[in-house]
């Protein structure tokens, strides 16, 4: 598994890792229970500090998207249910991402067909 990172993005690196794997896994291009490279091989795969691979997967790990084990690894979590925090949080960044989209005149019309268009990419 190879991700492609921007260095020249205000973007940080260790939240570019976590955005591609969870992409990853609500494509399906990443499967409940398949093993991640380890902290060490990652960072080798995409030429980045292991301290950075790290902070992601903790970060995906308290999440819930993926599990750890000293002995089997780091593999991808079963996808959850809906939690409270989760919707709370999303709702809030949904906003924002509303907001602007109304600043930028995007109408209601077009964001709802962006959203049919790229849901259809995380249907199983």
């Amino acid at each position: 598994m190879l991700l492609e990172i921007d260095t020249q993005s205000q973007m940080p690196i260790y939240q570019q890792i976590c955005n591609q794997l969870i992409l990853g896994i609500a494509t399906n291009k990443l499967k409940p229970g398949e093993i991640l490279p380890s902290v060490r091989q990652m960072a080798d795969e995409i030429g980045v500090n292991m301290m950075t691979v790290s902070k992601a997967y903790t970060s995906l790990k308290n999440d819930g998207y993926i599990l750890t084990d000293r002995r089997n690894g780091t593999k991808v979590a079963e996808k959850q249910p809906l939690d409270p925090p989760f919707y709370t949080r999303f709702l809030k960044e949904l906003e924002l991402l509303l907001a602007e989209a109304s600043i930028h005149q995007l109408s209601e019309k077009k964001i709802q067909a962006e959203i049919q268009q790229i849901y259809q990419k995380f249907e199983q």
